[in-house]
């Protein structure tokens, strides 16, 4: 069964300034989009893009859903949608984009050592905490809709995706992983926030 996203008045009238709801995929939320672009002043090969966006379907669970990104930033996805916060293990993308759809920004470390890359991590939630506190989370104990998260399917040891873009680096770049996730938080056709599910 596949059932098309929906928007209460609620979440509409909580949109931010300049921002457009809309359940057609078509429409870009956000900075306009690019050609995919290169940062040459960055510590390491940095690249930021914007696949083209892909429809929001709600899929059942276990259905496979072909991304045209990776990580994805847009697509079919779960009802459900992944806890805010830190996960020590790798989360479904399929709960990663309802996430995205609601305005968040999913932050991505390839880390190949078994006992976790706590550093990485530590210097992700640094990146996460330049977000201010998020006015549409203030009765929700979240204080910014992001998620920070291994996955050793990553082809990057760093990514992060917003609704419709994607940052992928060859290593933690802090400068434009910082500038990524201030310019393209919130921005998700649904404006709200509310805790997830554990996956």
């Amino acid at each position: 069964m596949v059932v098309a996203c929906g928007q209460s008045a609620s979440q509409s009238s909580n949109l931010d300034a300049g921002m457009v709801a809309s359940n057609d995929a078509s429409v870009r939320l956000g900075p306009p989009a690019l050609d995919a672009a290169v940062f040459l002043d960055a510590s390491c090969n940095v690249v930021i893009d914007s696949p083209p966006l892909l429809s929001r379907d709600h899929v059942d669970t276990g259905v496979p859903v072909v991304y045209n990104s990776n990580p994805p930033s847009s697509g079919p996805h779960y009802a459900s949608w992944a806890t805010y916060g830190v996960h020590t293990e790798r989360v479904d993308p399929r709960l990663l984009v309802h996430n995205l759809e609601h305005g968040a920004i999913v932050l991505l470390y390839k880390c190949g050592v078994p006992t976790g890359c706590p550093d990485i991590v530590a210097q992700l939630e640094r990146v996460a905490d330049t977000l201010p506190y998020d006015p549409l989370c203030l009765t929700t104990g979240i204080r910014a809709r992001t998620v920070i998260a291994p996955d050793p399917l990553l082809a990057n040891p760093i990514a992060a995706a917003a609704w419709g873009w994607v940052y992928k680096a060859d290593c933690l770049d802090i400068p434009t992983l910082t500038a990524f996730t201030k310019a393209h938080y919130g921005f998700g056709p649904e404006a709200t926030c509310e805790q997830g599910q554990v996956p």
